[in-house]
């Protein structure tokens, strides 16, 4: 078991603990590749543990998030969370929480919010990354655009980490799943492991 410098269960997020530890031990595995990248931070649940094992092996994190909230975490949604609503400004924002929770977890000097739209913030990348968390919005169109600007950054050896990836349709969304599909059918990704509904692909 990860020994956690917070407690997870306090933080809000949707990514259970089997899953987290195997975003730890796959973060762990592609150090000497380069940086870690996830799209989709929400309060820094996903973030602490990849966050962790980039600090284990002095690597970096780069953690993107527009923080207004994906689509079912907007007012009147299944996943709206009261608390971080910002009634002034009538709009979602978690950025505050996410920022508390890193700090907490003592990982400000690893982890690297940017706060923007995944994108957004591709569309000037340049430098090749060793592992790609994705876990944003859940539309069809969201994940196509996060898969398409996110994967090819990717080095060989690297990992494509993907979250909610429910086979049966009345389980969940099925976004998440056809961005897995058209990865493993580009030829370039192999499926390594599988926990609950998070799929880990390696570039080959």
């Amino acid at each position: 078991m990860i020994k956690l410098p917070i407690e997870i269960n306090a933080v809000k997020g949707f990514l259970h603990p089997e899953e987290g530890e195997i975003l730890y031990r796959s973060c762990l595995e592609i150090a000497s590749l380069g940086p870690a990248l996830e799209v989709g931070s929400y309060c820094g649940k996903s973030t602490i543990y990849l966050g962790l094992a980039c600090l284990e092996n002095n690597n970096t994190l780069y953690a993107i998030d527009h923080h207004r909230g994906s689509e079912e975490h907007q007012p009147g949604e299944g996943y709206h969370d009261k608390e971080l609503f910002d009634v002034k400004r009538n709009q979602m924002d978690s950025f505050s929480e996410f920022r508390k929770n890193i700090e907490m977890a003592g990982l400000s000097d690893t982890v690297i919010p940017i706060v923007s739209s995944s994108e957004a913030v591709a569309r000037n990348w340049v430098g090749p990354l060793g592992m790609v968390f994705i876990d944003g919005g859940h539309s069809m169109e969201a994940a196509l655009k996060d898969y398409r600007s996110w994967s090819c950054h990717l080095r060989k050896g690297g990992f494509l980490a993907i979250h909610d990836i429910f086979l049966d349709p009345s389980e969940g969304g099925q976004a998440p799943h056809e961005i897995m599909k058209l990865a493993l059918s580009s030829g370039l990704f192999v499926e390594i492991r599988r926990v609950r509904t998070l799929v880990v692909l390696e570039r080959i």
